[in-house]
């Protein structure tokens, strides 16, 4: 039988070229990038953004179906107390529910989206980082990664949800659970999470690594690098 990393290297050679050669080129190019002053961070709509009603669907161009029972979250790397949990055990953590803006780097925003989940700051409580952990990487079932500092998953609006608008996250956005960190664009938000490791150093994630901005604060239009 595959191995976990033979069926990530089969995920990854199912992803569309195409889309993936047309988002570098958008990075390389600097699109969609105003220039505007950071006075605009008084606004609700950063720069360059522009509303939508429906919630568009990007992803590598495979959408994994995960069922619930098969689902596994392992939280580890350097941290005091690793983790692996099933479906039922993540719904057993304390729950919250959080309403929040996303922003995508295509240039769509929507507002007011509910989410109910597992607060970042639960899991960061949990799993006792390291003194030396200073980063989070992603990682989902469809071979995709992204990372983000510490200190971010311990914002009061981070989550891990597995609903939205108070029904159960569909599989093309991420079911049976998601990442949702609002404070950046929303490719930080890895769909299909299967584990959150904290690292002592940064490892930058698939589009970090092809042009996309490490950070990706909406507000600067850290957009690209």
């Amino acid at each position: 039988m595959a191995n976990e990393d033979d069926r990530e290297i089969d995920f990854i050679g199912q992803i569309k070229e195409k889309l993936i050669q047309s988002k570098q080129k958008t990075a390389d190019a600097g699109k969609h990038i105003t220039g505007n002053p950071d006075a605009l961070r008084e606004r609700r709509l950063p720069p360059g953004q522009h509303l939508v009603e429906k919630w568009p669907v990007l992803d590598l161009g495979i959408k994994p179906e995960v069922p619930k029972t098969a689902w596994e979250l392992v939280i580890d790397g350097a941290v005091e107390n690793p983790l692996v949990w099933d479906f039922q055990t993540f719904l057993d953590q304390p729950q919250v529910s959080q309403i929040s803006d996303i922003h995508c780097v295509t240039t769509w925003s929507r507002y007011d989206n509910q989410w109910d989940g597992v607060s970042g700051a639960h899991i960061v409580a949990l799993a006792r980082p390291l003194p030396e952990a200073r980063h989070v990487i992603f990682h989902s079932y469809d071979g995709y990664t992204t990372n983000i500092k510490l200190d971010v998953m311990s914002e009061p609006n981070m989550l891990f949800a597995h609903s939205w608008e108070g029904k159960p996250l569909t599989r093309e956005h991420g079911a049976p659970v998601r990442a949702i960190v609002p404070s950046w664009y929303f490719w930080k938000s890895a769909k299909w999470i299967k584990r959150i490791e904290f690292s002592a150093t940064d490892k930058p994630g698939f589009w970090e690594e092809r042009g996309y901005h490490n950070e990706a604060d909406p507000w600067a239009e850290q957009r690209y690098w």
